[in-house]
């Protein structure tokens, strides 16, 4: 009976469970902070009911917890790997009309829907948040603070959505495994770990940046509730509390404002508070998953029954968080897992051949579609069509115009209005009032020399004003909120280029250079096949081309007007030439002495040695300081208050004897 053919376990079945222990440790640190909140909102009339667990500090932990439960949820349908490569006005184009973009407030709204009521249970009689509130005796009145209240914190959620979207919190910010990460060698002693040590450094900065969002946001609400939402709030919330209470028939809103300086301060604590577990939760979210792919500081794959089958279904996986993911325990393997790297020399039975030649052929891919992209750039999509013959002009079948006099009656004499109207229908651009052009234009520059002084007429020249717009443009797009929409820079133009769009992640390139160079590196003692070494030559060209196109693609790559910075700099894309120059760097320090075996001639070497060093940046230029002349030109230059009184001067003999000839015509024209 033939044996059982072995199951070659997906790569997702070893890593979703990593990221469902990961979704737990997120879940168990927020929930800590909304215990944390729930102690703050206690009031402290009992010193053992207000901490306790089993008491209305649970309940009120409870609903906190809730509060950012539903954060994290959206965060595990939206999460991405890579950043954004799309302008500023394609991003907001594209986020406003996405479904993606209403879902996430919808769900920053439900969070704070949840804490409205918990926030206005914890408060005191006195702090005059309840929703009825009783004058002269037991009639009830409907109290606005707490509708402006629910009302400032549906502007936190939608304040939070747009900075959600500002500074894509939904990716996954991988690290570069250029040294020995914590993960790998843990350090004994202490009760957190290295990734929640790194949150609690970050709470100071994260809590101080909340109190600051609390606050645009105080400024946002009431502009929208006294502009918008004040009438349509009052007449709803009098509709609900009607069949509980006896509230006033009408709807007139209420003369005074609800708003004072302690509600004031209140509503920014309670955003605050809201915008910690928030940001609690994205945080927390962000570092626990996207740490390394490690279990007790081994490969994910290690305790699969085919770990090399495993680790080469992850790197073919068609999504990218998939396939990041196992590049970089691939990348992790080559550099510190020798058993590992062991087993992938050793494993040449494959069904699809070698798992050595798999991996360098997944790998060449991914770095020979970053080659594709720059070849292709400038490069038309779509040939272009046929260019057509041009037609030969056809033939007049018809009578030239006639060229006869429009006006003329058989022999009457024409008027000068007649004549103007007949030159006018004969030739439309020559009007009878270009005859005294030339004096209008002198006379136009005489008024304008007296008027106006030389300073005022560079004023108001056309360089002046184009060199004005361009400049209050430049400040303009200096501003955060309006270069956000408008700017396009360098950065984000040349990374889609080279590594693509509309998301691109610079780790999986960095992660599949440095395990190809590792594994070469390595090969010289580990490999007992000798399979590795004659795939290095072509590591060593490929490496060199993709260097010198990107650099050479950099160079002359545009940058456009809104780039108020100018600089020819990409972090993205210099990450991954840095990779490729230090990976180049160790393979032709190891197999230089081996370069007639291998076949590498003195031009690669050459070629090779050339890519590894780093062009020099190319200097800013230095402001240029204005001198005295120009200062004094710039103060003038809007001064226009100052004209030189009109000289009353007799016309020259000349002049008015041109005049006087011309006068007849003139008198026809008009």
């Amino acid at each position: 009976m033939a044996a059982a053919a072995v199951r070659r376990a997906p790569y997702k079945d070893t890593l979703q469970p990593a990221l469902h222990r990961r979704f737990s440790s997120t879940a168990t640190l927020l929930l800590g902070v909304a215990y944390l909140e729930a102690i703050f909102l206690a009031n402290w009339s009992s010193l053992l009911w207000s901490w306790f667990p089993l008491g209305p500090a649970g309940i009120r932990a409870a609903f906190i917890f809730t509060c950012g439960l539903s954060i994290l949820i959206l965060r595990i349908a939206h999460y991405h790997v890579g950043v954004k490569t799309e302008s500023g006005a394609q991003t907001f184009k594209s986020a406003l009309f996405s479904l993606q973009t209403y879902e996430t407030l919808f769900w920053y709204g439900v969070s704070s829907s949840l804490f409205c009521p918990v926030y206005l249970w914890s408060l005191k009689d006195s702090a005059g948040l309840r929703w009825i509130t009783y004058f002269s005796g037991d009639r009830a009145r409907l109290n606005e603070r707490p509708i402006f209240l629910a009302c400032y914190l549906g502007t936190c959620a939608l304040m939070q959505t747009i900075v959600h979207y500002q500074f894509d919190l939904d990716r996954l910010v991988f690290v570069k495994p250029a040294e020995k990460t914590e993960e790998v060698k843990p350090k004994a002693g202490g009760l957190l770990t290295g990734s929640s040590q790194k949150i609690l450094q970050q709470f100071p900065t994260v809590f101080a940046g909340c109190i600051k969002q609390a606050t645009y946001s105080l400024i946002l609400a009431m502009v929208l509730y006294y502009t918008l939402l004040r009438s349509f709030t009052w007449s709803w919330a009098l509709m609900l509390f009607r069949p509980f209470y006896s509230l006033p028939r009408t709807n007139i809103v209420p003369n005074s404002w609800p708003t004072d300086l302690f509600l004031m301060i209140r509503c920014v604590w309670a955003g605050a508070l809201l915008n910690a577990v928030w940001a609690a939760g994205n945080t927390s979210f962000s570092v626990f998953m996207a740490k390394a792919p490690l279990k007790a500081g081994k490969p994910f794959t290690a305790e699969s029954k085919d770990p090399n089958g495993s680790l080469l279904n992850g790197l073919k996986s068609k999504k990218s968080s998939v396939q990041c993911f196992a590049m970089w325990e691939l990348a992790i393997i080559a550099q510190d897992f020798e058993a590992q790297r062991k087993a992938i020399f050793a494993d040449i039975d494959r069904k699809d051949g070698p798992m050595w030649s798999q991996v360098y052929s997944l790998c060449m891919a991914v770095l020979k579609t970053m080659e594709d992209r720059v070849d292709a750039y400038g490069k038309p999509l779509v040939p272009a069509a046929p260019v057509q013959a041009p037609e030969a002009p056809k033939q007049r079948v018809s009578a030239p115009l006639k060229q006869d006099e429009i006006f003329t009656k058989g022999s009457v004499s024409r008027s000068g209005v007649e004549k103007a109207w007949d030159q006018i229908a004969r030739s439309p651009g020559n009007s009878p009032m270009a005859e005294i052009s030339p004096i209008a234009k002198k006379t136009w520059k005489q008024t304008r020399d007296r008027m106006l002084t030389k300073e005022q007429q560079e004023a108001v020249s056309k360089e002046s004003i184009k060199s004005y717009i361009d400049h209050a443009t430049s400040h303009l797009l200096k501003l955060e909120w309006i270069s956000g929409l408008f700017r396009q820079d360098f950065s984000t133009e040349f990374a889609a280029a080279v590594l693509g769009q509309p998301y691109a992640e610079p780790t999986l390139y960095i992660h599949a250079v440095q395990a190809l160079c590792q594994l070469a590196i390595h090969s010289l003692a580990e490999d007992q096949y000798g399979n590795v070494h004659r795939d290095v030559p072509s590591i060593i060209r490929a490496l060199t081309a993709i260097i010198k196109k990107v650099e050479a693609l950099k160079a002359q790559f545009p940058i456009h007007w809104t780039d108020s910075s100018s600089r020819r700099e990409s972090s993205e894309v210099d990450q991954v030439l840095d990779a490729m120059r230090v990976g180049l760097e160790q393979v032709v320090a190891k197999f230089e002495p081996y370069s007639s075996d291998l076949r590498l001639n003195l031009t690669d070497l050459r070629l090779a040695k050339e890519a590894m060093v780093k062009p020099e940046p190319t200097p800013e230029p230095e402001p240029v300081k204005e001198t005295k002349e120009a200062e004094k030109k710039s103060s003038r230059r809007a001064d226009l208050t100052k004209s030189k009184p009109i000289a009353q001067k007799r016309a020259e003999p000349a002049v008015r004897q041109r005049l006087t000839e011309r006068r007849p015509q003139m008198e026809q024209v008009r």
